[in-house]
């Protein structure tokens, strides 16, 4: 069996049409992705557009700093290999089900990076990209997560490097070579200023979680 991620139907996420880039949405958005979402097996979602993979996605911030990464050709996913990107994340997994936003996000930034032990995080909004095969079948949930005093580096450094760069740079690099970062890396830095405005959506603290979700194959 292959991995199982979990997936929300496109047309119960967004009945009204997917946004394009980063958005702010209210808590009914997040309502549908803990009410309406389930497990299923990766191999059978990743080419199929009518089902929107949910995928935490997490940018590190300190002091107008952030954490750029670059995949090396040894990491998992061959389509990442060389990009630049400012997010860390993945699939969501079973073992996640408890709360598949903030479990998934605490578990994919626990495997990916080393950070101090007391961080803050907080959700910020969504990024879609549906103009690509793999940003069709994907839905990212932005989270800005400052780490406060200590060390922060990437944990596995033969499938990725990574230091802190100023804002400045890494929009200066992102005008001259756009294409060198991953896609949603690249839609999150054309409107950088309200990702990192660091409020969460509107009219609310922290997203309710629903029902268990179920699995399916």
């Amino acid at each position: 069996m292959s991995e199982q991620v979990y997936v929300v139907p496109r047309a119960e996420l967004f009945p009204e049409g997917a946004p394009h880039g980063f958005f702010r949405a209210g808590p009914e958005l997040f309502g549908r992705i803990y009410a309406r979402g389930f497990f299923a097996e990766r191999d059978r979602v990743e080419e199929d557009p009518s089902l929107k993979q949910v995928i935490p996605y997490a940018l590190v911030v300190r002091e107008g700093m952030l954490f750029l990464c670059q995949r090396t050709d040894r990491g998992g996913e061959r389509r990442l290999h060389g990009k630049l990107s400012v997010g860390v994340g993945g699939h969501v997994n079973p073992e996640d089900r408890a709360d598949v936003i903030h479990e998934a996000l605490r578990r994919e930034l626990d495997e990916e990076l080393v950070l101090p032990a007391r961080f803050e995080t907080r959700i910020v909004g969504f990024v879609n990209n549906d103009a690509t095969p793999v940003g069709s079948v994907h839905i990212g949930v932005v989270a800005v997560v400052d780490p406060g005093p200590g060390q922060v580096k990437v944990r596995e450094e033969d499938t990725m490097s990574g230091d802190f760069v100023s804002r400045d740079d890494l929009l200066l690099l992102h005008a001259r070579a756009r294409e060198s970062f991953e896609g949603w890396s690249a839609l999150l830095l054309d409107r950088l200023d309200e990702v990192l405005a660091w409020g969460l959506w509107p009219g609310s603290s922290t997203p309710t979680p629903k029902p268990t979700p179920t699995s399916t194959t």
